[in-house]
């Protein structure tokens, strides 16, 4: 399939997961001909467990990857195609996920995980908008990640990472990056406002 060759072997690439209820940001890792992703429970995780059928889209929008990772879907239309779904006009693949259940442990805890391994059956026709590469884009990728972690961490780790988060969103601002969701996530962690301002 013409799409799967954009994916390098090796990378994680941040894709669009959609399942029969929920749409979700997952990483995923090429390997031949099929994709590879680990998926922490939610909504997702236990559609996956009783309904295999799934896809998997690409987007260059950063913005609109935070805002799903944050249960934010204002900004998509999911179409239905007999047992898949997926976003309106996002290029992508769909087919079946094989997963099995597991667990994840770091500095956070433990957690349960599905490891899954999608199988492509067919192509979602899509086309994406020219955004030009930019680095405040990656880094509102990083304060997402770190955003849903530091809702879960106590103590020590929750500073390590609130710290972390706030030099990222420091720089995020320097760099030009002015997305809502970024301010939303800021805002929920009571990082002072001036923070916005900052060029």
């Amino acid at each position: 399939m013409a799409l799967l060759s954009f994916f390098r072997e090796g990378q994680v690439y941040e894709v669009l997961l959609t399942t029969r209820s929920n749409v979700t940001p997952v990483g995923a890792v090429r390997e031949g001909h099929v994709l590879k992703f680990r998926l922490f429970e939610g909504e997702s995780y236990h559609d996956l467990l009783r309904d295999r059928h799934a896809s998997i889209q690409v987007s260059n929008s950063a913005a609109l990857i935070v805002s799903l990772a944050l249960n934010d879907f204002s900004g998509i239309e999911v179409e239905n195609a007999g047992p898949y779904r997926w976003i309106k006009s996002l290029p992508g693949l769909y087919g079946t996920a094989a997963c099995t259940e597991g667990s994840w442990k770091d500095a956070i805890g433990e957690s349960k995980v599905l490891n899954c391994t999608f199988f492509p059956e067919g192509e979602i026709e899509g086309r994406l908008p020219p955004i030009p590469f930019s680095r405040a884009d990656c880094l509102l990728v990083e304060m997402a990640v770190d955003f849903t972690r530091i809702r879960l961490a106590r103590g020590r780790e929750r500073e390590r990472l609130l710290k972390k988060f706030t030099e990222n969103f420091r720089l995020y601002t320097r760099l030009g990056g002015n997305e809502m969701v970024a301010k939303r996530m800021a805002s929920e962690l009571g990082l002072p406002e001036e923070f916005e301002e900052v060029q």
